[in-house]
């Protein structure tokens, strides 16, 4: 009756199991787990994508790469994985079933019974600190990928948007040849001129023939990219191209950008973890000098009444007698402390460096963006009607107002490229600072079309 007792009990024991009590960082890390995965991953599926269409905002193509790129989706799971880990290391070891049975000429005894390693106080928690300052890192980590994944697509954007810029640029220039082909066959036709103006017209229209072409190639290697940074495998089709152009936003002084920068990056904020886990660690490594304790129970059910053998047999106590082990243990702790120490600070000063540098080229961008727009544009369209006048009028030679054009479109390529240049570097400044919201118009501002129209190409350009 005894056994029929104890063994359906000791049953529901080992196999309904237990839960232990989850610390608090524990908790609040399986709450963030929550909320994030409730827009990463609901019901642990891939979200909706958001549809991407001509007219679709930067921000639909920043969330889109965000849910669905491959780098994002397994810094994701790290973390997932990173926050498992807390348990365990905060759980106390299975127990053991025991089982012994002395037998002379018959079953004397029978005693089942369980024992478990009790370690000293404080250990679990420690450890589950240790393992929830690395989720913590993981977790910098994952919005990192987001951030990244983030650059990628506006960096690809924005190469496209002016590399568009220069097709039509080139196109406009196409056809102001043309015309200037068709003005010296005009003046050909009277005997003002000889022929090879015109050959001169022709060979100019091909040299630009050749750019284009070379441009349009170059638009196939940039939506590559772009399909790459949205996570697009290769044999999915091209996604659709944005057909209206978003700025990053201007209204950022340096202080603030370095400020944020140095309060927000991600990988500053995962080195942070580090240090806090390699703290942690070194209390938990000083523990190890205490002992843990096996404690066990268990019961003679063929006495009567029944025998239970309390601990002393089974119970065991370790002995940390390895000094120099224990002590090899919490040097390795501190040298990590140290390591993550100097690897934040380096960080810190490679930082402040990458700032500098991005920020003195939005400012050599900006400066020449405004000198193209302001100055030197102006300056050559008017140079470029006066050599037309003054070739009309036998003054100069048609190499002399081919010389003009080549002026003009050499400065509107340069505005395009300083635009693009100035863009790209703000997508910088914003990763760096990983606290800006990288989809953010610039200041409200609509958006201006991805492909303008010539007769509103000042206005817009000056928007960018």
């Amino acid at each position: 009756m005894k056994t029929q007792f104890i063994w359906p009990i000791l049953g529901i024991v080992l196999l309904a199991g237990c839960n232990g009590i989850p610390t608090k960082s524990e908790k609040d890390a399986r709450k963030q787990q929550r909320e994030t995965t409730a827009d990463f991953r609901p019901n642990g599926k891939p979200p909706i994508l958001p549809t991407l269409s001509a007219d679709s905002g930067l921000s639909n193509f920043l969330t889109y790469a965000a849910l669905n790129h491959p780098t994002v989706e397994a810094a994701y799971y790290d973390w997932l994985a990173s926050i498992e880990r807390i348990t365990q290391a905060r759980s106390l070891p299975d127990p053991q079933f025991t089982f012994q049975m002395d037998i002379q000429n018959a079953v004397t005894s029978v005693m089942p019974g369980l024992m478990g390693a009790i370690p000293w106080p404080d250990k679990l928690r420690l450890g589950a600190a240790v393992a929830s300052a690395e989720s913590r890192a993981k977790f910098f980590a994952f919005q990192s990928a987001m951030l990244e994944s983030a650059y990628a697509v506006k960096k690809a954007y924005y190469q496209l948007y002016f590399l568009n810029e220069k097709l039509r640029i080139t196109h406009d220039n196409l056809q102001l040849l043309s015309n200037l082909e068709q003005l010296a066959r005009s003046q050909n036709e009277v005997g003002k001129v000889t022929l090879q103006d015109v050959l001169r017209a022709q060979i100019e229209q091909d040299r630009l023939k050749t750019d284009l072409i070379n441009l349009e190639h170059g638009r196939f290697a940039l939506l590559a990219q772009f399909k790459a940074a949205l996570g697009l495998k290769a044999e999915a089709p091209d996604p659709t191209i944005p057909s209206r152009f978003e700025s990053t936003p201007l209204d950022l002084t340096s202080e603030k950008v370095f400020d944020t920068a140095m309060a927000q990056n991600k990988r500053l904020q995962a080195l942070h973890a580090d240090i806090l886990a390699a703290d942690a660690s070194i209390t938990l490594a000083r523990k190890s000098r205490l002992p843990d304790v096996s404690l066990g129970l268990m019961a003679d059910v063929q006495a009567n009444p029944t025998l239970y053998r309390l601990p002393g047999n089974p119970g065991t106590l370790s002995l940390p007698i390895w000094r120099d082990k224990i002590a090899a243990q919490i040097a390795e702790a501190q040298a990590n402390k140290r390591a993550a120490e100097a690897r934040l600070s380096a960080e810190q000063i490679a930082l402040a460096a990458d700032f500098a540098e991005r920020y003195h080229r939005f400012q050599e961008a900006t400066r020449n963006f405004e000198l193209f727009d302001h100055e030197l544009l102006p300056k050559a369209r008017q140079s470029l009607e006066v050599a037309r006048s003054a070739y009309l009028a036998g003054q100069i030679d048609f190499f002399n107002l081919t010389e003009s054009e080549r002026t003009l479109l050499g400065l509107e390529l340069d505005k395009a490229e300083a635009a693009s240049e100035r863009e790209i570097v703000l997508t910088e400044l914003s990763l760096l600072a990983q606290g800006l919201t990288p989809s953010t118009p610039a200041m409200g501002q609509p958006s201006v079309p991805m492909v303008s129209t010539s007769s509103s190409r000042k206005a817009k350009a000056s928007g960018m």
